[in-house]
């Protein structure tokens, strides 16, 4: 039961506040700026996550792709992880786990998407967060 309501909490003080920041968002255009960018203009692979969160909210995952697709895509793919891995531990009682070279294999991809984002070559120009 304790733990139980530890979750409750956290997940409340979460919501709260990313409540707190979509209000200062939207009502007084308030956003944290990468540092990253500010420092080197260039796009690290995490640049345009807010804006893809605040796109998803408003339910237009289309411009949420287009701010950061590989955090779109991971994202999409962790939730399909988690569904599949509560079902499968609902089914046949075990959890899974995964490899850990997958770790290294995702880190290694989003090093390359930090990388490539930032090529002055037009076919990766998608890859930069773009408004539409």
């Amino acid at each position: 039961m304790k733990r139980v309501l530890k979750v409750i909490s956290i997940l409340l003080s979460i919501l709260l506040i990313m409540g707190g920041y979509c209000f200062l968002n939207y009502r007084f255009n308030f956003s944290v700026p990468c540092i990253f960018h500010k420092i080197t203009g260039l796009y690290c692979p995490g640049c345009g996550v807010t804006r893809m969160l605040f796109s998803m909210i408003k339910l237009d995952f289309y411009q949420a792709f287009r701010y950061n697709p590989l955090v779109f895509i991971m994202l999409l793919l962790y939730i399909l992880y988690k569904f599949l891995s509560i079902v499968f531990e609902l089914c046949f009682k075990r959890k899974i786990k995964i490899p850990k070279h997958i770790y290294y294999i995702i880190l290694i991809i989003v090093i390359l998407f930090g990388i490539v984002r930032n090529l002055p070559v037009p076919v990766f120009e998608y890859l930069k967060p773009t408004v539409l």
